[in-house]
């Protein structure tokens, strides 16, 4: 009974305290809301004024205070929601085609960017261009096609474009050795390889990715992650570091850094291996006969590392692998290979890009709009040169409108896309 009484009357103080809070209230709000002559006799109305008005500032802070600042994580996967909410679909598949600047120009051989180039990007504002020696003629005509190049795009889509080249030194580089060009080649990476110094590799991801961004391109096809495990492959041959592939990934990873601190994207190649492989996906089919157990011995290790390391690119070749895929599908075509492997074992969540896709290994046996829409199935972010652009970008187009592909999947390599395009402004 004591204890009930207690509670009784706590709660009556609490109420009158209540109650008298209320009534003193009351009494500020007439006495400030008084006659003109009353608040003229006196100064409480002016310093309630003053009061309420600090409080109200006082709270103002307090709330922005409390409001927690978001991450620039954060800010920049918003910043891509809205890019990708304001592009429409047509768009958003051609931000997935990387094509030489020819395929929508209709010009035979472009060395310069004018009024053909801008028409054709504000047609088709595809996500990158890869320039071949041709395109390339000397210095100071290179630095102004991609200046101009990247200057229209802007105006045209308000996002960078990625100016690509294959540029690994040795027997592929479009520039080093070029006539046109004072530029002194780096040599083959087996050279590197052999001298064991991964300095000297990453001294490599320095000087390529330094000429390359002063002449304006951002993403090298480069370095070849491929372990040389079959000693008669003349694809990769020279352009290995070697076959042990501790080795190779470690300079791998040097040439990535060089790179990087260049302000050159990366791209590893040629994804699951091209090493082991028989036969050239240029003129046909190339196979491994190797399980997948066997390429995560050798082949597999330097493109798990450089994914781990994040490296922006993943090319993936035309390579089939039976005992892995279960057919002769190119692993550029291959779910197992891009999803299974890539995105839900190692979790990479760079821009997977097919190796080109005008190579005999697709030509011969895929119709351009098919290639397209099934690496786009396999999970693929980008298309390399296809042998027919508009075939390929008309055959995604249909492929969303039948439902063979979704706006899910389109969206989901778009947004991996933007991801690194604001990352580079």
């Amino acid at each position: 009974m004591n204890k009930e009484v207690r509670s009784m009357k706590l709660k009556w103080i609490k109420r009158m305290s209540v109650g008298a809070a209320i009534a003193v209230l009351t009494a500020f709000f007439v006495v400030g809301c008084g006659s003109t002559e009353k608040q003229n006799n006196g100064s409480l109305s002016t310093d309630s004024s003053q009061d309420i008005s600090e409080v109200s500032t006082k709270q103002e802070v307090l709330e922005k205070s409390e409001v927690p600042k978001k991450s620039a994580d954060e800010l920049k996967r918003e910043k891509v929601e809205q890019y990708l909410a304001d592009m429409t679909t047509e768009e958003k598949v051609a931000q997935l085609f990387v094509i030489t600047p020819e395929a929508i120009t209709d010009v035979q051989t472009v060395t310069a960017a004018g009024n053909a180039t801008r028409k054709a990007l504000e047609k088709y504002p595809v996500g990158g261009m890869v320039y071949m020696k041709a395109n390339l003629v000397s210095e100071d005509q290179t630095k102004k096609l991609l200046e101009n190049t990247k200057t229209m795009y802007k105006e045209i889509a308000d996002l960078p474009i990625f100016l690509t080249v294959d540029e690994e030194g040795g027997t592929v580089a479009r520039i080093a050795g070029n006539d046109g060009f004072s530029i002194e080649n780096v040599g083959s990476m087996n050279l590197i390889g052999k001298s064991g110094d991964t300095d000297k590799a990453y001294e490599v991801g320095v000087t390529i990715g330094t000429y390359l961004s002063d002449l304006g391109f951002n993403v090298d096809f480069a370095p070849v992650a491929d372990v040389l495990t079959n000693s008669e492959n003349q694809i990769v041959a020279k352009r290995s570091f070697g076959s042990d592939s501790e080795l190779v990934t470690n300079m791998v990873l040097a040439e990535m850094k060089g790179f990087e601190e260049t302000g050159i994207l990366s791209c590893v190649k040629h994804f699951p291996g091209h090493g082991c492989t028989i036969g050239d996906t240029h003129e046909g089919y190339a196979y491994t006969d190797k399980t997948r157990e066997e390429l995560q011995q050798e082949e597999l290790v330097p493109f798990q590392e450089a994914c781990a390391n994040g490296v922006p690119f993943v090319m993936v070749a035309h390579i089939s692998a039976p005992n892995v895929i279960g057919d002769n599908t190119p692993s550029s075509l291959s779910p197992v290979m891009i999803t299974d492997i890539l995105r839900n074992e190692w979790n990479y969540d760079g821009i997977v890009i097919t190796d080109a896709l005008n190579m005999g290994a697709i030509v011969q046996n895929y119709s351009s709009a098919d290639a397209a829409v099934k690496a786009l199935q396999a999970g693929a972010d980008m298309l390399l040169m296809p042998e027919n652009f508009q075939e390929a970008y008309q055959g995604v187009l249909d492929a969303l409108e039948n439902g063979t592909l979704t706006q899910e999947q389109i969206d989901c390599s778009v947004r991996r896309i933007l991801n690194v395009k604001l990352s580079m402004q």
